[in-house]
Protein backbone atom coordinates (compact mmCIF):
# COMPACT_ATOMS: atom_id res chain seq x y z
CA UNK A 1 0.00 0.00 0.00
CA UNK A 2 2.80 2.60 0.73
CA UNK A 3 4.13 1.67 -3.05
CA UNK A 4 0.82 2.37 -4.30
CA UNK A 5 0.65 5.66 -2.25
CA UNK A 6 4.22 6.90 -3.38
CA UNK A 7 3.45 6.30 -7.32
CA UNK A 8 0.68 8.10 -6.99
CA UNK A 9 2.08 10.58 -5.44
CA UNK A 10 4.81 10.67 -8.00
CA UNK A 11 2.30 11.36 -10.27
CA UNK A 12 1.98 14.71 -8.68
CA UNK A 13 4.88 16.27 -11.85
CA UNK A 14 2.37 14.68 -14.44
CA UNK A 15 -0.57 16.90 -12.85
CA UNK A 16 1.53 19.55 -12.25
CA UNK A 17 2.37 19.77 -16.32
CA UNK A 18 -1.08 19.11 -17.74
CA UNK A 19 -2.12 22.26 -15.32
CA UNK A 20 1.22 24.03 -17.08
CA UNK A 21 -0.21 22.89 -20.60
CA UNK A 22 -3.47 23.85 -20.07
CA UNK A 23 -2.53 27.45 -18.72
CA UNK A 24 -0.66 27.93 -21.85
CA UNK A 25 -3.00 26.52 -24.18
CA UNK A 26 -5.63 28.95 -22.31
CA UNK A 27 -3.20 32.09 -22.92
CA UNK A 28 -2.09 31.19 -26.82
CA UNK A 29 -5.89 31.01 -27.36
CA UNK A 30 -6.29 33.78 -25.14
CA UNK A 31 -3.37 35.54 -27.38
CA UNK A 32 -4.80 35.16 -30.50
CA UNK A 33 -8.06 36.29 -29.93
CA UNK A 34 -6.61 39.08 -29.07
CA UNK A 35 -4.73 40.00 -31.94
CA UNK A 36 -7.42 39.38 -34.14
CA UNK A 37 -9.63 41.45 -32.01
CA UNK A 38 -6.75 43.92 -32.56
CA UNK A 39 -6.56 43.24 -36.43
CA UNK A 40 -10.52 43.26 -37.09
CA UNK A 41 -10.84 46.90 -35.01
CA UNK A 42 -7.60 48.18 -36.69
CA UNK A 43 -7.75 46.96 -39.79
CA UNK A 44 -10.29 49.68 -41.34
CA UNK A 45 -7.21 52.23 -40.43
CA UNK A 46 -4.93 52.70 -43.64
CA UNK A 47 -2.03 53.21 -41.46
CA UNK A 48 -1.94 49.29 -40.82
CA UNK A 49 -0.52 48.49 -44.10
CA UNK A 50 2.40 51.21 -43.48
CA UNK A 51 4.45 48.74 -43.43
CA UNK A 52 3.49 47.13 -46.50
CA UNK A 53 3.87 50.50 -48.18
CA UNK A 54 7.01 50.97 -47.19
CA UNK A 55 8.17 47.53 -48.59
CA UNK A 56 7.07 48.89 -51.95
CA UNK A 57 8.73 51.85 -51.77
CA UNK A 58 11.94 49.96 -50.57
CA UNK A 59 11.72 47.68 -53.83
CA UNK A 60 11.04 50.56 -56.40
CA UNK A 61 14.03 52.14 -55.05
CA UNK A 62 16.14 49.56 -55.40
CA UNK A 63 14.49 48.28 -59.08
CA UNK A 64 12.62 51.25 -60.21
CA UNK A 65 10.05 49.54 -62.34
CA UNK A 66 9.08 50.88 -65.92
CA UNK A 67 6.28 53.16 -66.52
CA UNK A 68 3.28 52.84 -68.20
CA UNK A 69 2.40 49.74 -66.90
CA UNK A 70 -0.88 48.21 -66.36
CA UNK A 71 -1.52 48.71 -62.96
CA UNK A 72 -3.08 45.73 -60.85
CA UNK A 73 -3.66 47.27 -57.05
CA UNK A 74 -6.19 46.46 -54.54
CA UNK A 75 -6.25 43.61 -51.94
CA UNK A 76 -5.00 40.13 -50.48
CA UNK A 77 -6.65 38.46 -53.55
CA UNK A 78 -4.42 40.44 -56.00
CA UNK A 79 -1.63 40.55 -53.61
CA UNK A 80 -1.48 36.19 -54.22
CA UNK A 81 -2.05 36.36 -57.79
CA UNK A 82 1.80 35.13 -58.31
CA UNK A 83 1.53 33.99 -62.14
CA UNK A 84 0.08 37.78 -62.93
CA UNK A 85 2.91 38.64 -65.26
CA UNK A 86 3.04 35.29 -66.49
CA UNK A 87 -1.25 35.03 -67.53
CA UNK A 88 -1.45 38.83 -68.64
CA UNK A 89 1.50 38.80 -71.02
CA UNK A 90 1.88 40.30 -73.58
CA UNK A 91 0.75 43.05 -71.31
CA UNK A 92 3.34 44.52 -68.93
CA UNK A 93 1.93 44.63 -65.74
CA UNK A 94 2.83 45.69 -61.75
CA UNK A 95 0.97 44.48 -59.02
CA UNK A 96 0.59 46.45 -55.92
CA UNK A 97 -2.19 44.90 -54.36
CA UNK A 98 -1.47 44.71 -50.38
CA UNK A 99 -2.57 43.58 -47.21
CA UNK A 100 -6.47 42.73 -46.36
CA UNK A 101 -7.27 46.24 -47.88
CA UNK A 102 -10.24 48.26 -48.44
CA UNK A 103 -11.37 50.14 -50.56
CA UNK A 104 -10.55 53.47 -49.27
CA UNK A 105 -7.04 52.05 -48.23
CA UNK A 106 -6.17 52.03 -51.94
CA UNK A 107 -7.10 56.02 -52.34
CA UNK A 108 -5.53 56.80 -49.17
CA UNK A 109 -1.92 55.52 -51.06
CA UNK A 110 -2.39 56.68 -54.05
CA UNK A 111 0.15 58.84 -53.89
CA UNK A 112 2.79 56.40 -53.15
CA UNK A 113 1.73 53.11 -55.07
CA UNK A 114 -0.44 54.75 -57.94
CA UNK A 115 0.48 58.10 -59.49
CA UNK A 116 4.22 57.51 -59.36
CA UNK A 117 3.86 54.90 -61.62
CA UNK A 118 2.21 56.90 -64.44
CA UNK A 119 -0.07 53.85 -65.45
CA UNK A 120 -1.45 53.28 -68.70
CA UNK A 121 -4.56 51.54 -67.02
CA UNK A 122 -5.30 50.62 -63.65
CA UNK A 123 -6.92 47.38 -62.41
CA UNK A 124 -8.67 47.42 -59.11
CA UNK A 125 -10.07 44.82 -56.73
CA UNK A 126 -11.18 45.95 -52.97
CA UNK A 127 -14.38 46.04 -51.27
CA UNK A 128 -14.12 42.96 -50.64
CA UNK A 129 -12.42 43.42 -47.08
CA UNK A 130 -14.95 46.25 -46.65
CA UNK A 131 -17.63 43.50 -45.69
CA UNK A 132 -15.35 42.16 -42.97
CA UNK A 133 -14.93 42.78 -39.29
CA UNK A 134 -17.51 43.95 -36.74
CA UNK A 135 -18.95 46.96 -38.58
CA UNK A 136 -18.95 45.96 -42.18
CA UNK A 137 -19.60 48.22 -45.16
CA UNK A 138 -23.04 48.71 -46.62
CA UNK A 139 -23.02 48.57 -50.48
CA UNK A 140 -23.71 52.38 -50.36
CA UNK A 141 -20.62 52.60 -48.38
CA UNK A 142 -18.87 50.59 -50.70
CA UNK A 143 -19.93 52.82 -53.78
CA UNK A 144 -19.26 56.15 -52.22
CA UNK A 145 -15.43 54.91 -51.63
CA UNK A 146 -15.40 54.07 -55.34
CA UNK A 147 -16.69 56.82 -56.95
CA UNK A 148 -14.16 58.46 -54.12
CA UNK A 149 -11.40 56.64 -55.80
CA UNK A 150 -12.23 57.24 -59.23
CA UNK A 151 -12.54 61.27 -58.35
CA UNK A 152 -8.85 61.04 -56.91
CA UNK A 153 -7.77 59.11 -60.02
CA UNK A 154 -9.32 61.43 -62.73
CA UNK A 155 -7.72 64.54 -60.39
CA UNK A 156 -3.98 63.78 -61.04
CA UNK A 157 -4.84 60.38 -64.14
CA UNK A 158 -7.95 61.89 -65.92
CA UNK A 159 -6.98 60.12 -69.06
CA UNK A 160 -6.30 56.86 -67.54
CA UNK A 161 -9.33 54.12 -67.59
CA UNK A 162 -9.99 52.69 -64.56
CA UNK A 163 -11.17 48.51 -64.64
CA UNK A 164 -12.92 47.65 -61.65
CA UNK A 165 -13.15 43.78 -60.91
CA UNK A 166 -16.13 42.97 -59.12
CA UNK A 167 -16.59 41.59 -55.49
CA UNK A 168 -16.17 37.88 -55.44
CA UNK A 169 -18.45 35.91 -53.26
CA UNK A 170 -16.93 33.30 -50.96
CA UNK A 171 -16.77 30.65 -48.87
CA UNK A 172 -15.82 32.44 -46.01
CA UNK A 173 -17.91 35.53 -46.88
CA UNK A 174 -21.07 33.61 -48.34
CA UNK A 175 -23.54 35.47 -45.63
CA UNK A 176 -22.30 38.86 -46.99
CA UNK A 177 -23.22 38.39 -50.62
CA UNK A 178 -25.96 39.92 -51.09
CA UNK A 179 -24.59 43.53 -49.84
CA UNK A 180 -21.17 42.47 -51.88
CA UNK A 181 -23.73 41.82 -55.19
CA UNK A 182 -25.97 45.14 -54.30
CA UNK A 183 -22.07 46.93 -54.42
CA UNK A 184 -21.37 45.40 -57.46
CA UNK A 185 -24.65 46.73 -59.21
CA UNK A 186 -24.26 49.97 -58.43
CA UNK A 187 -20.43 50.39 -59.59
CA UNK A 188 -21.42 48.36 -62.58
CA UNK A 189 -24.40 51.29 -63.33
CA UNK A 190 -22.02 54.14 -62.49
CA UNK A 191 -19.33 52.63 -65.17
CA UNK A 192 -22.70 52.65 -67.54
CA UNK A 193 -22.50 56.63 -66.99
CA UNK A 194 -18.69 57.00 -67.09
CA UNK A 195 -16.27 55.55 -70.24
CA UNK A 196 -13.01 55.89 -68.26
CA UNK A 197 -14.31 53.41 -65.81
CA UNK A 198 -15.32 49.64 -66.94
CA UNK A 199 -16.73 46.84 -65.09
CA UNK A 200 -15.33 43.50 -65.37
CA UNK A 201 -17.99 40.58 -63.54
CA UNK A 202 -16.28 38.05 -62.56
CA UNK A 203 -18.97 36.32 -60.75
CA UNK A 204 -19.68 33.47 -63.17
CA UNK A 205 -16.02 32.57 -62.42
CA UNK A 206 -16.91 31.76 -58.55
CA UNK A 207 -21.16 30.84 -59.19
CA UNK A 208 -22.60 27.76 -61.12
CA UNK A 209 -25.53 28.62 -63.07
CA UNK A 210 -27.65 28.04 -59.70
CA UNK A 211 -26.01 30.48 -58.16
CA UNK A 212 -24.26 28.48 -56.16
CA UNK A 213 -20.51 28.66 -54.99
CA UNK A 214 -18.04 26.70 -57.05
CA UNK A 215 -15.66 24.38 -55.11
CA UNK A 216 -12.65 23.96 -57.04
CA UNK A 217 -11.15 27.70 -57.21
CA UNK A 218 -10.59 28.16 -53.65
CA UNK A 219 -7.58 27.74 -51.74
CA UNK A 220 -7.93 26.32 -47.91
CA UNK A 221 -9.40 29.52 -46.40
CA UNK A 222 -12.34 29.53 -48.24
CA UNK A 223 -11.76 33.19 -49.30
CA UNK A 224 -8.76 33.06 -51.85
CA UNK A 225 -8.18 31.47 -54.92
CA UNK A 226 -6.22 28.90 -56.53
CA UNK A 227 -4.66 28.31 -60.06
CA UNK A 228 -7.68 27.17 -61.09
CA UNK A 229 -10.13 30.44 -59.65
CA UNK A 230 -6.95 32.78 -61.21
CA UNK A 231 -6.95 31.19 -64.24
CA UNK A 232 -10.61 31.47 -64.93
CA UNK A 233 -10.04 35.16 -63.79
CA UNK A 234 -7.49 35.35 -66.30
CA UNK A 235 -10.07 34.46 -68.96
CA UNK A 236 -12.50 36.85 -67.91
CA UNK A 237 -10.13 40.07 -67.47
CA UNK A 238 -6.98 39.51 -69.93
CA UNK A 239 -9.36 39.58 -73.24
CA UNK A 240 -10.68 43.32 -71.78
CA UNK A 241 -7.78 44.37 -71.28
CA UNK A 242 -6.48 43.25 -74.83
CA UNK A 243 -9.20 44.92 -76.12
CA UNK A 244 -9.02 47.67 -74.78
CA UNK A 245 -5.04 48.70 -74.50
CA UNK A 246 -3.54 47.93 -77.69
CA UNK A 247 -0.94 50.60 -77.54
CA UNK A 248 0.34 49.45 -74.52
CA UNK A 249 0.97 46.10 -75.90
CA UNK A 250 2.26 47.30 -79.12
CA UNK A 251 4.96 49.74 -77.61
CA UNK A 252 5.94 46.53 -75.70
CA UNK A 253 6.63 44.23 -78.67
CA UNK A 254 7.72 47.21 -81.15
CA UNK A 255 9.60 49.26 -78.67
CA UNK A 256 8.39 52.91 -77.55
Amino acid sequence: MTKIFSFLGGLGWLQKTGLAIAALIVLVVAGGVSFGYYFVKNQPKPEFWESEIVKFETQDAEYPPALGQVLFVGSSSFRFWSSLAEDMAPLPVLNRGFGGSNLSHVTYYADRIIFPYQPAAIVLYAGDNNFAGFEPSSANDVYKDFKEFVSVMRAKLPDTPIYYVSIKPSKLRWKSWPGMRDANALISAYSDTDEGVNFIDISDTILDDSGALKDDVFIFDGLHLNETGYARWTDKIKPVLMRDLNEVVESVTNGP
